[in-house]
């Protein structure tokens, strides 16, 4: 399963993009207000998007060939 630069980058964008919705959702009363963040939870929260998203996209592509 070979990954390209096309999806590492697209990848990169999906996971700001959707970590920042979910850090928002997530820990917004500690991001607005007064708990501390949980910087591990908000780690994952990126990690975890990329993760799928570079996988999935791997996987169609092995898929179409």
């Amino acid at each position: 399963m070979k990954v390209s630069k096309k999806q590492i980058k697209m990848a990169i964008f999906i996971s700001i993009f959707v970590g920042t919705i979910l850090t928002i959702i997530n820990q917004g009363e500690a991001i607005f207000g007064d708990p501390k963040i949980n910087w591990f939870k908000v780690i994952l929260t990126y990690i975890v998007p990329f993760c799928v998203s570079l996988y999935s996209s791997s996987v169609a592509q092995t898929d179409t060939k």
